[in-house]
């Protein structure tokens, strides 16, 4: 039985086993990733991020415009495109290992299964570039233990699937039960995560809106906080809101709160999401 180095970090309390493998040597397979990541019989975690060069990846992923790419999968051991929160451990595990730099007024790129992501220091922690972002076309039907009738769900892509859902109140949001999956119908082809929000009362203060949320993440359950789903949250409701509503956004999660920002340029918009990343502790583990 072989064994294997680790890490254990977080972000807003969305936690990931971080495992380095600079050259590509570890072939993982879904089963061991789903016990390293239990939380009864592992070391527990939302999802396993594995530190690889992009030269070491293979051709599909491939992303030669970033030295580093992160290899992100889910709890159940499925491959997922992006994660908001991972992004932001993963360049605090390379700076920790002492595997890249990044200077103030700096940018690191790192490779995705949903391209190359720039990350720069931000006031609370760092920035992650997740790129352009659009609505999907139609809604989607979402049925939620605890809701008493179904809700329409806005699809919002930023680099992965979410369908997002507007609440009326706080009590609403507290009373659902993410234990259960949300069914959406129609099912995106490669599913979905799913958000609940809720507005601040004001919605809109200083120039910033503010929101709170809850999120089922695929392949996951329910999360302290999801990356790209807060991201995907403030962009729908800034979209229901109309043409004023404004460009930066704060969020809520049970983990701790993120920020959003929408910087508009010829290509389109591009959304950036900042927050903290954490490393908890390190060991080793077996490989069974």
């Amino acid at each position: 039985m072989s064994t294997i180095p680790f890490t254990k970090g977080h972000g807003t309390g969305n936690d990931f086993v971080i495992v380095a493998d600079p050259d590509g040597d570890l072939d993982l397979t879904g089963e061991q990733i789903a016990a390293l990541t239990d939380r009864r019989f592992g070391i527990g975690a939302d999802g396993l991020l594995r530190v690889v060069r992009s030269a070491a990846i293979d051709a599909g992923a491939h992303t030669p415009d970033a030295e580093w790419f992160m290899d992100y999968r889910n709890a159940d051991g499925s491959v997922a495109e992006m994660c908001g929160n991972g992004v932001r451990v993963f360049v605090k595990y390379l700076l920790s290992a002492g595997l890249a730099t990044l200077a103030p007024g700096e940018t690191l790129r790192i490779g995705t299964r949903a391209g190359t992501k720039s990350v720069t220091l931000s006031d609370n922690g760092f920035e992650v570039d997740l790129g352009l972002w659009r609505p999907e076309a139609g809604d989607v039907l979402v049925r939620g233990r605890g809701l008493a009738v179904a809700r329409p769900g806005l699809g919002i892509d930023v680099g992965n699937p979410h369908v997002v859902v507007a609440l009326s109140s706080s009590d609403e949001l507290e009373q659902l039960d993410l234990t259960v999956q949300p069914v959406l119908d129609p099912l995106p082809p490669a599913g979905a995560n799913v958000e609940f929000v809720v507005p601040a009362e004001p919605l809109v203060h200083d120039g910033v809106g503010a929101i709170r949320m809850r999120v089922f993440e695929r392949g996951v359950g329910e999360t302290l906080s999801c990356g790209t789903g807060v991201a995907a949250s403030a962009l729908a409701v800034r979209h229901w809101a109309g043409p004023t509503a404004p460009d930066r956004w704060t969020v809520d999660v049970a983990g701790g709160r993120l920020g959003v920002r929408v910087v508009r340029t010829d290509a389109g918009e591009r959304v950036l999401l900042s927050g903290p990343a954490s490393l908890v502790f390190s060991g080793e583990v077996a490989l069974v």
